[in-house]
């Protein structure tokens, strides 16, 4: 087996949520970079244009479709609009999310009276769950409808360590909202694998992108996530690739239902 043919996502029509920047971004780059027809899904217009230009400038084909994930109904008009261009679609990456904010503790571990569980505002809850877990369970919905007309397919879900982990520094609602979509990936896994399409996580733990107003992009927040990693460092979105291509090709034919960790051993501990 050749490498090439292994990992190949040569003409893969491709749907990427969240993908105008950070890790849905990385995504869309890896794979147009290697043949696959990508289209970008956000609410961002702006974004989109300067995404799908970056990725044609590099010799990738590359489309946008502008819709906010909490519309269910701009999403199917969306994903309705690639099949219609493309004929088909052949992965989907759910990677649209939102930030919860910090978690009761700050970066000198101190309790933050704000982030407490009982001052959390009903807000928050509702817009976070509302991006990360009904948001995702919307394009799993329309993913599968068009997945099943193509007789197959990938569905990427951007999960999270905090899926799996309770968190001091990271927003209470933010990880339960992780948790939901770590099952959902779970249960549409063994739902959708006699359709032969295959649902799998990546997992990433603090990732220097956009998300939370760009705070882990802070050099300060970045020094002290970095000390909680055995590596030294945050993940960066190009840390996600590898495992993007991976869900999407052949390589990964008869995986489904994973989370695939891409922490630096955040989830280990401290070394030293």
């Amino acid at each position: 087996m050749k490498l090439q043919d292994l990992f190949s996502v040569d003409s893969m029509v491709t749907v990427i949520t969240g993908g105008a920047s950070g890790i849905g971004y990385a995504c869309a780059e890896a794979m147009a970079d290697n043949g696959a027809v990508v289209t970008i899904v956000d609410r961002d217009a702006d974004g989109i244009a300067k995404a799908v230009a970056a990725l044609k400038a590099n010799g990738g084909q590359a489309f946008g479709e502008v819709a906010d994930v909490t519309d269910k109904a701009a999403l199917e008009r969306a994903f309705d609009a690639v099949a219609r261009r493309h004929g088909r679609i052949d992965v989907v990456f759910a990677n649209a999310g939102i930030s919860g904010g910090p978690g009761f503790l700050d970066t000198e571990n101190k309790r933050d009276p704000a982030r407490a569980l009982e001052a959390l505002p009903d807000e928050l809850w509702d817009r976070v769950m509302a991006v990360n877990l009904t948001a995702c369970f919307h394009t799993l919905q329309i993913a599968a409808r068009h997945l099943k007309t193509a007789g197959g397919g990938r569905i990427v879900v951007t999960s999270s360590v905090s899926a799996t982990k309770v968190e001091q520094y990271v927003g209470t609602v933010y990880v339960t909202s992780k948790a939901g979509v770590a099952q959902l990936v779970r249960q549409a896994a063994i739902e959708l694998a006699r359709y032969n399409i295959r649902v799998n996580a990546i997992a990433p733990g603090p990732c220097v992108t956009n998300i939370g107003g760009g705070r882990l992009q802070d050099q300060a927040a970045q020094a002290f996530f970095g000390r909680l990693h055995p590596s030294r460092r945050m993940a960066k979105p190009e840390d996600m690739q590898g495992a993007a291509l991976y869900l999407a090709s052949r390589a990964s034919d008869h995986v489904t239902g994973a989370h695939i960790l891409i922490d630096g051993g955040f989830t280990l501990g401290v070394a030293d």
